[in-house]
């Protein structure tokens, strides 16, 4: 039991943690460890925060990344040191190629150690460093009583457009100092919703907007984080345009609207209608080499970027405007001044962008093979709020992250940075962040081994997520890019568990089947059951894609030995 002596002692770690309820953090993942317990005692004791255990710091920044992809949310992960942090790093990686905001508190060495290498318990040579080059920004605690001015400096950056990743680290013995219980506040005059006015457009820039016979919106993950989904469906509306949406910006308009194109960006059918546009409206949008065949899409001159981070202006297309702020704000400012236009949609075009959208979906469809009709089942059982989580895999890659129409913003969530094994933390983390929601997570027999030992956390949790898992014992992306490649496979063979046995084991329900007609049937019963399931697709039972996956255009071509230019 605390005593009154306790009580009256405030710590840094109650700094902390009081700057994590102030930010409305209301969950928290993690692994405790002798370099973060203080926080974790201060958690206990300020009674607020739910903690959930991962089984290693990789998942557990996967869950908060989960989480806050979900929700909006700050994501926060509590981590030790230097192995610890290490662990926690490739994850990181993962939050900041896809712009999460998320805290990443770390604990470090005791402060009369940093950088000696003398070989204090979890030291490592430069861990502040390692931090800086995962995250969107990385600080160090140099003074106790300035816990609370840096944790909100921290929170600050890391849900400051463009958000992303941050790192706290704070030495062991800084944690349970004793500091003044101070109160630190931002001074500013607020601003009222009445009195913020739009952002003020270049001149000329609405003439050439309404001027434009093929628009075309390409609508990224900056869309998402910005709210500025119904901004950019009345746009794409007002103009008559056809809507790309990248990767991550799946869901920034429901992909069963005649005008969204979807993520197809790479596919010759696009390139050639972007290749006929006369204006693009760009917004929040990386151009990630992987959905532009490396950066061969052209667009069209007449580019308008909208973004909140400085660095995306001409970075890879060029942009005629650059318009940096508030993704919605611009959009509303946008909107407003072309009321005067008095715009009617070309129908002749409207046509053609449904016509291309058609075919695209058709000519994927038939690569499939009996696919197609797991794909059919999963959108036809799945609620439309249903959130799918992607981990790196041919289904999910092929008709996954295409084909399966998102409706809603933050119920697509999938690997930006490419790597595999994230899915199940981050499917765990986005089922914390909704728990009435439903929660299905697409993932590859050899990726989902890289985090097994998180289907614990969720029984733990009681999250009633459904893991389809497709196993082909390999690495079945893999292994077709070596084939179009090489003509030949290595290290691409994996012995798989008995799945099925596993999550029992684990405390999953589960089900192994063989066709697709199976396949439906037990989705729906572990839709209605509303626990942590799985069901394992025996991909030699169900037998193979229509079309071999090669991966993204031009993959198995860049692999061949060639002279460099």
């Amino acid at each position: 039991m605390t005593t009154q002596q306790e009580q009256a002692v405030f710590t840094t770690a109650d700094a902390v943690v009081r700057e994590l309820v102030r930010a409305g953090v209301g969950i928290a993942f993690g692994i405790v460890s002798i370099h973060n317990m203080p926080i974790y005692d201060a958690i206990l004791r300020e009674g607020s925060i739910h903690l959930v255990c991962a089984r290693g710091e990789s998942g557990a920044v996967n869950m908060a990344d989960g989480y806050a992809r979900a929700t909006g949310k700050l994501g926060v992960v509590i981590t030790s040191t230097g192995t610890g942090a290490g662990n926690a790093a490739g994850s990181l990686v993962e939050a900041w190629a896809a712009g999460v905001p998320l805290l990443h508190v770390t604990g470090e060495v005791a402060s009369p150690y940093l950088g000696t290498g003398r070989g204090y318990i979890h030291e490592m040579k430069d861990q502040l460093a390692m931090m800086e080059g995962c995250c969107k920004r990385a600080y160090r605690l140099t003074r106790p009583d300035q816990a609370a001015a840096v944790t909100r400096k921290a929170i600050g950056e890391a849900l400051s457009a463009p958000s992303g990743p941050v790192t706290l680290e704070i030495p062991i013995d800084y944690q349970s100092a004793i500091i003044p219980d101070s109160r630190v506040e931002q001074m500013s005059v607020p601003v009222s919703v009445q009195d913020k006015a739009l952002p003020k457009l270049p001149a000329g820039l609405l003439d050439r907007i309404a001027a434009a016979k093929r628009p075309v919106i390409w609508a990224g993950g900056g869309v998402i984080s910005a709210g500025a989904s119904a901004e950019i469906k009345q746009l794409a509306e007002t103009l008559g345009a056809a809507v790309i949406t990248s990767q991550s910006g799946k869901g920034s308009i429901p992909e069963d609207h005649p005008q969204c194109i979807g993520h197809f960006a790479a596919m010759e059918l696009t390139k050639q209608l972007l290749q006929k546009s006369d204006l693009l409206i760009s917004v929040g949008v990386r151009f990630r080499g992987n959905e532009t065949s490396n950066w061969k899409v052209t667009v069209p001159e007449m580019h308008v970027s909208i973004d909140a981070d400085w660095h995306a202006v001409n970075r890879n297309y060029g942009a005629a405007y650059g318009l940096v702020g508030d993704a919605k704000e611009i959009l509303q400012a946008v909107l407003q001044s072309l009321e005067a236009y008095s715009l009617k949609p070309d129908a002749a075009y409207l046509a053609e962008v449904k016509a291309v959208r058609d075919e695209l979906r058709a000519h994927l469809r038939a690569t499939l093979g009996p696919y197609e009709q797991m794909l059919d089942g999963m959108r036809s059982v799945l609620p439309r709020n249903a959130i799918l989580v992607r981990d790196v895999t041919v289904q999910a890659n092929v008709w996954g992250s295409r084909l399966f129409d998102i409706y809603e913003p933050r119920t697509s969530i999938h690997a930006s940075g490419g790597g595999i094994g994230q899915g199940l933390p981050t499917a765990i983390g986005a089922q914390a962040g909704d728990r009435d929601r439903v929660v299905v997570l697409m993932a590859g027999d050899g990726g989902f081994m890289v985090n097994v030992g998180e289907m614990a956390a969720a029984v733990q949790e009681n999250l009633p997520i459904i893991v389809v898992l497709f196993d082909d014992a390999g690495y079945g992306v893999l292994r077709n890019i070596q084939e179009a490649a090489y003509g030949r496979q290595v290290a691409v063979d994996l012995l798989s568990p008995d799945f099925v046995k596993l999550s029992e084991a684990m405390g999953f329900d589960a089900v192994r089947i063989g066709s697709p007609e199976a396949f439906v049937a037990e989705l729906k019963k572990a839709v209605a059951a509303r626990r942590p399931s799985m069901i394992v697709v025996d991909m030699n039972a169900v037998g193979p894609m229509a079309k071999p996956f090669g991966g993204p255009p031009g993959a198995a071509e860049s692999f061949k030995p060639k002279k460099l230019s």
